[in-house]
């Protein structure tokens, strides 16, 4: 199978391209490794061998065409059974800063990567007419690259933007009826993390770091969802646990600074605005509605 374009085994864990890299390698004597994490996504397309991956505690035993999907800060190495057949497979690397710039093009690009995250699945089967056409776009790439052809780079580009573009449709299509009905978007994920965080410091910096995201993607999902920005969806929550808190807690001052507000004024004119009184006017009403209940 093209032996022109097979690589030398790298035990490196780490990425020189700040884009990609892409590695076809074919082992008599399957190189064993240790258990590592890297900060970049590592595609694993498998094509022969007695071999199973261990994932953050899980082993899974790989068959031909299989996909697997290791996301930054996974624990993962590949367990060598037997040397009785070759073992056969092409790694394919990509940055989270690529990541964040396919994004920003459009989310169709990020499917499988949010789907990994959020589901901790990591293993993808397909069937032989998917994987062909997996093999020969990677083929595709691979002859570029060794190739010195006028538009070498751009095409590159081409080739591998193809390519990532092909896996998420290819696991989409396998999943999408399953996602749509049981598991949460990438949207209701991120609201249910600042629900339930209101009391820590959250920035869209922070989200987009925790959920391996461009700042633009969790930015516009956000937008596009809840119709205004994250930094205001934050304040309203934190307004409103304040504003329940204060029914039941003596300090208003104590409430502003568990529910995130470094600064009393910064709450009290949030407050005021979003509720038309302000803080200490809304507990003299609410205890003078009480009182008239009691009476």
């Amino acid at each position: 199978m093209k032996k022109e374009l097979q690589s030398s085994f790298l035990t490196r864990q780490y990425m020189v391209s700040k884009e990609f890299e892409i590695y076809y390698y074919s082992d008599r004597i399957a190189p064993k490794t240790e258990l590592h994490v890297h900060d970049y996504y590592e595609f694993y397309f498998f094509l022969q061998g007695d071999i199973s991956m261990f994932i953050e505690g899980g082993t899974y035993p790989l068959r031909h065409g299989d996909i697997v999907l290791i996301p930054p800060g996974v624990k993962h190495y590949a367990v060598v059974h037997s040397n009785k057949e070759p073992y056969r497979r092409f790694v394919f690397w990509i940055s989270k800063e690529y990541c964040n710039q396919l994004a920003s093009l459009s989310v169709e690009y990020v499917y499988l990567m949010q789907h990994v995250l959020l589901q901790g699945k990591y293993i993808f089967s397909n069937d032989a007419i998917s994987f062909n056409a997996i093999q020969s776009k990677v083929f595709d790439l691979l002859e570029e690259l060794h190739s010195n052809r006028y538009g070498r780079k751009t095409r590159t580009s081409i080739c591998v933007n193809d390519l990532i573009l092909y896996l998420n449709r290819v696991v989409y299509e396998q999943n999408h009826i399953e996602c749509e009905q049981e598991k949460p978007s990438v949207y209701e994920t991120i609201v249910y993390y600042i629900e339930t965080h209101l009391e820590e410091e959250i920035t869209l910096e922070q989200i987009a770091k925790k959920f391996y995201l461009s700042k633009y993607y969790v930015a516009h999902i956000f937008k596009e969802n809840m119709g205004m920005s994250i930094h205001q969806y934050i304040i309203k929550k934190r307004l409103k646990a304040c504003k329940e808190a204060i029914t039941w807690t003596s300090s208003i001052h104590k409430v502003c600074l568990t529910y995130g507000f470094k600064e009393y004024s910064s709450f009290y004119r949030a407050f005021k605005k979003e509720y038309g009184v302000s803080p200490k006017e809304y507990k003299e009403r609410l205890r003078s509605i009480v009182k008239e209940e009691k009476e």
